[in-house]
């Protein structure tokens, strides 16, 4: 099978798996795949978020999720227990196809590297 057949393969079942536990069923979308990573990389789970909050649980998820794509670093944690991530490499300019193509793989490898899909 093909690597992009593969990814494809895996996403949906990621998709599948994850609507299935937090969203009744309820298909899930890419936006909301990367506001769970935020959430489950800040550790904080029993809280609720304002929504600046809610932005920066994205961009600490992106941060992670495109880390061993070698564009961003972990840095250190502040006071309030979230993580900080100091930019590695410029992102390449992508249209938006190939942005969600680059995240749905992060994606994929994220929770294949946590053992939540094989």
């Amino acid at each position: 099978m093909a690597r992009d057949e593969k990814v494809k393969e895996r996403w949906l079942l990621l998709v599948e798996k994850l609507s299935a536990q937090f969203a009744d069923g309820e298909q899930l979308d890419l936006d909301s795949i990367i506001y769970l990573v935020g959430l489950q990389e800040l550790n904080q789970l029993n809280r609720t978020f304002k929504k600046d909050e809610k932005i920066n649980l994205m961009h600490i998820a992106i941060c992670r999720l495109l880390e061993p794509y070698g564009y961003y670093e972990f840095d250190f944690f502040d006071d309030e227990g979230w993580p900080h991530y100091k930019i590695k490499e410029e992102l390449p300019s992508l249209k938006a196809g190939e942005q969600s193509v680059l995240m749905k793989e992060a994606l994929v490898n994220y929770f294949l590297e946590n053992n939540f899909i094989s």
